[in-house]
């Protein structure tokens, strides 16, 4: 009797002769679906959803935190968009008003001198870290009064009532590390310090803080 060819003869083969290798089976009998080849191209995505689907993130970005334009830019550029775009999303932002840099500095001057005691060289360093420019940032410290001996003091006497046990020398070094780190330096800090511990010691035993020659 003659072979039978064709898929039939294909299958009846199979079972007789052995399993042969996977490509010697039809595709559409075989259980799995043909795999797509390595240079298979992917469908396009839309640019306009690319661009729909930014500006959401960084709406939600925006409702936890204000963010600066520098900082939008690094979001938008996690998201896939083209530099064009981002900065075509950037520009409508800022027109809108939910991007703005100078009420941003404004609000972190603000915040660093009332909550944090700190002194323009903190100050500055804090807004050139959240990408704001510099000439932004100068404009924003030009507005503050120029009270910084005051401030320095002010945060001074905070600390110095805990320090009343402290030897003199340690008590002062101490003080001024803590004075630079609000960006106080300087004979600013050294006077604030001397004062706020003169202050802190009299009347009272533990630090006894005078000024030397």
């Amino acid at each position: 009797m003659p072979r039978r060819t064709g898929e039939d003869g294909l299958w009846r083969s199979a079972l007789i002769d052995g399993p042969r290798r996977r490509s010697d089976f039809p595709a559409e009998h075989s259980g799995v679906e043909a795999e797509a080849g390595p240079d298979a191209e992917k469908a396009p995505v839309d640019p306009e959803e690319l661009r729909r689907r930014a500006e959401e993130v960084l709406v939600r970005r925006l409702r936890g935190k204000q963010l600066s334009v520098s900082e939008a830019r690094g979001v938008l550029r996690e998201n896939d968009v083209d530099r064009d775009t981002i900065e075509d999303i950037l520009d409508e932002f800022q027109h809108r008003g939910y991007l703005d840099d100078r009420t941003l500095a404004q609000l972190l001057v603000t915040s660093g001198v009332e909550r944090k005691g700190q002194g323009r060289i903190a100050l500055s360093r804090a807004l050139s870290q959240r990408g704001i420019p510099r000439d932004v940032v100068e404009e924003a410290l030009e507005e503050l009064p120029d009270d910084d001996a005051e401030r320095a003091l002010e945060f001074a006497r905070s600390k110095a009532s805990g320090m009343s046990r402290l030897e003199p020398d340690t008590a002062l070094r101490r003080l001024l590390g803590q004075l630079a780190r609000r960006g106080y330096g300087g004979s600013v800090a050294m006077n604030a310090a001397r004062t706020a511990l003169r202050e802190a010691g009299s009347g009272r035993s533990g630090v006894r803080f005078v000024d030397s020659d």
